[in-house]
Formats: structure tokens, sequence, C-alpha cells
């Protein structure tokens, strides 16, 4: 057990935060819109010093044999060695992989994106969104900053043309049609340290946490995904304080994605 664990249990225990923060306060957000000119749509978000950068990539694919009218999405997540010393080279680790879905069902359940405006031809063509996730810096919370990041990326996003054989034409100027987006989709991440729930941990008090939720909410203030991690259970006081201070905090951050 780390000396700072310590620490940081002592101050929840007084409703204190080691940066000053309340317990249910954000480190200041900020968002840059398409930061990547190459990418269909692209967001660069800082949550206090953690620092994330999402892509998104339209493709055209067959669509699924049981949805032959709608497209398709895929979310992945790249953690590298120079963002973190917790992170090592090589392939995916269960940490990047438990992000990336977190990510995709926060999109996929909120409805996000309007899936049949995603299809050229029934049974044939459908567009495939891919959204790429690439951690700059981690001082905590990487979930709701990607998260973030995803929903201010494909706000963004605009199709690529497609040339005459229906393909993507990478050499033609992109339209100026917008994804068809419905919702807005937010992450809040919660860590239970001692008996208290901080919102918007850093890294310290990820390491003091023993039971973790984020809960994603939508434009209408309903409840898109839940995902629990640690090795604590959580109360039924705790999920509804979690889930009821991510619908207020959801309505104010999403201002934040033009």
């Amino acid at each position: 057990m780390r000396v700072q664990d310590d620490f940081v249990r002592k101050l929840a225990s007084e409703g204190k935060r080691i940066d000053g923060r309340k317990m249910d306060e954000t480190r200041p957000i900020e968002i840059i819109s398409r930061p990547i000119e190459k990418a269909e749509g692209s967001a660069l978000v800082r949550i206090g010093d953690t620092q994330v950068i999402a892509g998104v990539k339209l493709s055209v694919a067959e669509p699924y044999s049981d949805r032959p009218d709608e497209g398709s999405l895929m979310a992945g997540a790249e953690f590298s060695p120079i963002a973190s010393p917790d992170f090592e080279p090589g392939p995916p680790n269960a940490e990047s992989i438990e992000l990336a879905r977190v990510i995709d069902r926060g999109i996929r359940e909120s409805g996000a994106i309007d899936v049949k405006k995603l299809c050229i031809k029934k049974g044939e063509k459908v567009w495939m969104v891919s959204v790429d996730i690439n951690i700059l810096d981690n001082h905590g919370n990487l979930l709701d900053a990607s998260a973030l990041a995803a929903s201010a990326a494909l706000a963004n996003t605009v199709f690529p043309a497609l040339d005459k054989d229906g393909k993507v034409d990478f050499y033609a100027p992109k339209t100026k049609t917008k994804l068809p987006i419905a919702f807005k989709p937010v992450a809040c991440t919660f860590y239970k340290v001692g008996d208290k729930m901080l919102l918007d941990p850093t890294r310290d008090e990820e390491h003091a946490a023993t039971a973790r939720i984020t809960i994603t909410t939508r434009d209408d203030g309903n409840v898109a995904a839940i995902q629990k991690g640690g090795i604590e259970g959580l109360t039924e006081e705790e999920i509804m304080y979690a889930a009821e201070t991510s619908i207020k905090k959801g309505k104010d951050i999403r201002k934040l994605i033009k």
C-alpha cells in the first residue's frame, strides 16, 4: 500500500480532496475541436492535466446480415507508454480494452448515431464509423476524458466523398454533410474512497479507491450505460447518488460539445 493512499483516504473521510475540490466537482474541462485535419472528425479533451485525443474515420462496408439497413460502429483505444509510467508497450491490455468497451457501449446504448441513416444500399453498403482513442497524458479519469473526446469528435464528423464506384475518394474534399447525431453521450466516473464517492478522480485518488462506477447519460437526462469496476461493492444509495449527479453534471459538460 502506498503512503499516498492513506493520506487520500484520510482527506476523503474529512470530506476533502488533495486539490481542494468538492466531492462532486470536476477539474477544468477543455475541448479543442477538429485538431486532426485528415480525420472525418476529431477532438482533443483536457480534464485537468489529463489529455486524450479522439479521431473518427468513415469507411464503406457490408452490413451485418441481421441489420442489413444499419451502419456499424467500432471503438479502440491506445495507451502510449509516454502518457504514463503505468503503461507498457505491446498489445492492448485489460485496461485499454475495458476503456474501449465503455466508450463503445456508451455510444451504442445512448443511440448517439442514427444508424439507419448510415445505410447506403440496403444489404450491400453501409457506413462504418471507427473511433480511435489515444491517451496523451494520464493524470486520472481516462474514462470520462475518452468518452467526452469520442462524443465531441462524432459531433463534428462529416462524410467523405465517394467515387463513381461507391468507394471513399481519399483525394476529394470531404463533404459538408455531418454524421447523423441524435444524442451526445457524456460519461461521469466516480471512485469510492473510504465511504465517499469522488467524481473525476486524479491518479492518486484512483489508486486509493476500492470501487468505481461510470454512468453515461444522454441529452434527455436518461441513463444510457453503467460500468462497475473495483473489488468492493456499492450500495443502492451510492449508485443512485452517482446516477443523479451524472445527469446533472452531464447536462453542464454537454454544453461544451460544439
